[in-house]
């Protein structure tokens, strides 16, 4: 086989598996137009012309399927069974790239309290929706999380782009990126290491007991931890003792003071989600770092959905999910007081 002709089918194969990969989080139908929007978030760049071209040849192999008239299409079961076993390499470093992007549309101004910002979505079963809340409240009291500003939206509404499905309530919790995003539109780069599982004892930080680097992994970390119940976020919040959620990140050492800056105006904003910074190419938390860089600790924004879980709450999480307006966003408290 020609060299040209291997490049086109493995750039074929690529662009189906992030169609499939669109698709797959999508609740609904999505048509060409959507599907073409999505992939360009991505770093793929596919007109509506060529995508339909792809739906055609991924229904024919059985991966899709049209809905209705128009060119909505959904995944079929062979379609979820051809991504789940997709190539390992096209997955790794995933969360990493899905960072990036999410911190790329991030466009909050918190000095102005607008613009768009990263959040994670839950989701859980409409009849236990108010026993999650009241089981999340301790990691709230505490302090354990990136921001009281949250969402919640009934089946069939949306949560940013994410559809919430039939039987179940959204629930959005401010993801971490959102430091990523507002540091790098004022000109800070930050290198997103790693995120793990942060040993706390007496309130304070330890060191960090588990660990997943986000360029070798497909998934985010704190997705893994909660699914494998490694969490104790609500003894920490009790007890000042415990293992929760956490992110490393690094930033250049010039750029100290515009960050304390900017960690003041998002805390203005409501927005926190800083746990430790340290000083010039000090450790943190047993975690080496650079002489020309400063180690951070963020908290993770899923914290209090751990709560919850690890009292037997039932709930689907998408780390990283989607961005949503500043202004959608309500008070932890005062969605409580309404539910």
């Amino acid at each position: 086989m020609p060299l040209n002709q291997i490049f086109n089918v493995e750039d074929i194969e690529k662009k189906t598996l992030l169609i499939l990969r669109i698709l797959h989080e999508s609740q609904d139908a999505v048509g060409a137009r959507l599907i073409s929007r999505q992939m360009q978030e991505h770093g793929v760049v596919l007109s509506e012309r060529a995508v339909r071209y792809h739906l055609k040849l991924m229904d024919n192999r059985g991966l899709t399927r049209l809905i209705g008239q128009h060119d909505g299409r959904v995944i079929t079961q062979q379609g979820i069974e051809e991504l789940n076993n997709a190539r390992v390499h096209d997955k790794i470093g995933f969360a990493i790239s899905r960072i990036e992007i999410l911190a790329f549309r991030t466009t909050l101004n918190p000095d102005e309290r607008q613009g768009l910002l990263p959040v994670n979505v839950s989701f859980f079963p409409r009849k236990i929706f108010k026993r999650a809340l009241e089981m999340m409240k301790p990691a709230f009291s505490a302090g354990l999380h990136v921001s009281e500003l949250v969402a919640c939206a009934d089946e069939g509404s949306r949560l940013g782009e994410v559809m919430v499905p039939a039987g179940y309530i959204g629930f959005a919790t401010v993801c971490s990126i959102v430091v990523n995003g507002v540091f790098l539109k004022n000109g800070i780069p930050m290198d997103s290491r790693f995120g793990g599982i942060l040993q706390v004892k007496d309130g304070r930080p330890l060191r960090f007991v588990e660990l997943i680097h986000y360029s070798g992994s497909s998934l985010d970390p704190s997705e893994i931890f909660i699914r494998g119940r490694m969490t104790s976020v609500r003894q920490a919040a009790v007890q000042g003792e415990g293992n929760i959620l956490s992110n490393f990140r690094e930033i250049p050492v010039p750029a100290r003071k515009l960050v304390d800056e900017l960690i003041t105006s998002l805390r203005n904003a409501g927005i926190g989600g800083v746990l430790s910074i340290g000083e010039i190419g000090e450790t943190v938390c047993q975690i080496p770092v650079d002489m020309n860089r400063i180690g951070m600790i963020l908290y993770g924004g899923l914290n209090p959905v751990a709560c919850a879980h690890e009292k037997g709450i039932e709930v689907e999480n998408r780390a990283m999910a989607t961005v949503m307006d500043y202004q959608e966003l309500q008070n932890f408290w005062e969605l409580c007081k309404n539910r």
